[in-house]
């Protein structure tokens, strides 16, 4: 990696939007470190593909409900930059890696709800806290959120929570990084048809086509139509985009 070469941290880069994020953000120019959650073949050909871009990529395993796992984390990752750059630092962090659970209110087990509570906040919080010290100044944090935290959808109470609680994190990290010139940002996906919750939005045709009809472009959304926009916050363009949410649903439910 060239120190010139910006660089971008990308958790749940093996599969799904993530995936699209990191081969966007290799067509950027950016190099891609990310984070899979077990499938390391997966990981490896992801790495193998943002290389054929012309871009450096590197996987490490990283399971980000596990807040103990954070700090051997961020040293492996940041000895490896060390070792590629001359630096430990990063310019862009992307935390992505996520997991569904549709569920009624008065299904939802105690358990059930930690373990999302764990993943999409606390481990969002956590790992954000933990790479900070190395975010290059000038340098961007794309939260993913979800259009369930606008749009009321039965069974993702405890979900759509959640990611309403990183976004306003986001924009308190916004605040609170003003002085470093980091920039924090969300982008909340509209039902995309991914393996995300067993792949019922890509799989089942009915809920595919009920999304379709609700949405004004008049289909479900693609993997591919979330990575641009995420690769897009980490450019210069993007510089005067700030504790922002940007949905990115095609004008789902309007």
């Amino acid at each position: 990696m060239s120190t010139k070469t910006k660089i971008a941290l990308v958790t749940g880069g093996s599969r799904g939007l993530g995936r699209d994020m990191a081969l966007a953000l290799a067509k950027k120019g950016i190099n891609v470190v990310f984070t899979y959650s077990s499938n390391k073949e997966a990981a490896t050909e992801v790495v193998t593909e943002i290389q054929s871009l012309g871009q450096k990529a590197a996987a490490f395993q990283l399971d980000t409900r596990n807040v103990h796992q954070f700090d051997s984390f961020i040293k492996q990752v940041t000895e490896y930059l060390q070792q590629e750059t001359g630096s430990p630092n990063f310019d862009f962090l992307v935390n992505n890696a996520g997991t569904a659970l549709y569920a009624l209110v008065q299904d939802v087990t105690e358990e059930k709800l930690d373990d999302i509570f764990n993943i999409h906040y606390k481990g969002v919080f956590f790992l954000t806290q933990k790479a900070l010290p190395f975010l290059n100044d000038g340098g961007a944090i794309i939260n993913i959120s979800s259009g369930l935290t606008r749009i009321t959808y039965p069974g993702s109470s405890v979900y759509a929570s959640a990611k309403t609680a990183v976004e306003t994190l986001t924009r308190y990290l916004a605040k609170e990084l003003s002085a470093r010139k980091i920039r924090a940002n969300v982008v909340a996906p509209g039902a995309i048809e991914t393996d995300f919750g067993g792949g019922r939005t890509r799989d089942n045709k009915e809920i595919n086509a009920h999304i379709a009809s609700l949405t004004a472009l008049g289909r479900v959304g693609l993997p591919s139509d979330i990575g641009g926009v995420v690769a897009f916050l980490c450019t210069d363009d993007a510089y005067w985009i700030n504790g922002q949410r940007l949905e990115v649903s095609g004008g789902q439910a309007l």
